[in-house]
């Protein structure tokens, strides 16, 4: 998505007014580094493909200056001489990489964790120890160690943002999914928890839960590589959606103004009534 869309941002309060009063002025300290890079520093984890990339786009488009995380360097890179990111590698399940990012950083409005993933799709009665420990480690433990790391420049800003970006798998469980639904299900216990505790602080936080959405590599990975499963799990499905969708929301949920927090937003293609009802066209 190209930098010449046209920004959607709206500018946050900054001081009280009789129409549209601030609840959480931004610190004066902090306007001239917000001024410096428009609409401030977004962090992006999971960026170098999916969801993650799309986000960096589009974040990039509105006037962030966004900050591409993710393990693979090489696509990072490829995304930075697009959009003017900076790419930043990080391991989300590793603390002392996370630690290093944040040690990059001097200021950061929003934090998109978009890390995750789904390993396997086994039957509880044939669950893989591993491939349960690593759905937790990065899409729980990994949202956790990302947003405890930020936070104190998240509430520094004035006006912090923190996209979660969980699954409808958070909402419903559903055959060979136990331990993604597990995980998910926690993540969105997080935010739900998160959200209590930074009550009368300057920080939104934003669950965005996509349902079926079609990246070139979610079931790929999900079914050890195996495409032809891949596709199946898509066929046939009009208008299944893709990242850009998803970044779109996310964008939108980000650029609301100051007072407004989206606590939740569902997304799925019009052909998904729900996780077990889908239409397809044969």
């Amino acid at each position: 998505m190209g930098r010449h869309r046209q920004r959607i941002q709206r500018p946050y309060p900054t001081d009280q007014t009789s129409d549209h009063p601030a609840r959480f002025p931004i610190p004066a300290r902090n306007l001239i580094s917000l001024g410096r890079v428009g609409a401030g520093v977004a962090v992006v984890t999971g960026a170098s493909s999916g969801i993650g990339a799309a986000t960096v786009r589009r974040l990039a488009a509105e006037g962030f200056e966004v900050v591409a995380a993710a393990r693979r360097m090489d696509r990072l890179q490829a995304l930075a001489a697009e959009t003017e990111c900076t790419p930043v590698p990080v391991d989300v399940t590793d603390q002392a990489s996370v630690d290093a990012l944040r040690e990059l950083l001097s200021s950061c409005r929003v934090l998109v964790n978009n890390a995750g993933g789904a390993f396997g799709l086994a039957p509880i009665a044939e669950a893989d120890d591993d491939d349960w420990r690593r759905m937790y480690d990065v899409n729980v433990l990994g949202t956790m160690r990302m947003t405890r790391a930020l936070l104190p420049l998240l509430i520094d800003s004035g006006d912090g943002v923190i996209v979660n970006v969980t699954s409808t798998a958070a909402h419903a469980a559903y055959e060979g999914g136990g331990g993604y639904n597990a995980a998910k299900y926690g993540e969105r216990a997080l935010t739900e928890a998160l959200r209590l505790e930074l009550c009368g602080q300057p920080v939104r936080v934003i669950d965005v839960a996509p349902g079926m959405v079609k990246t070139e590599e979610f079931s790929v990975v999900r079914f050890d590589g195996d495409q032809e499963r891949a596709d199946a799990v898509y066929a046939g499905v009009p208008g299944v959606l893709v990242a850009d969708d998803i970044a779109d929301c996310i964008a939108w949920t980000v650029t609301r103004p100051a007072h407004v927090n989206i606590d939740l937003m569902v997304v799925r293609p019009r052909a998904q009534a729900a996780q077990h009802k889908v239409h397809r066209e044969r």
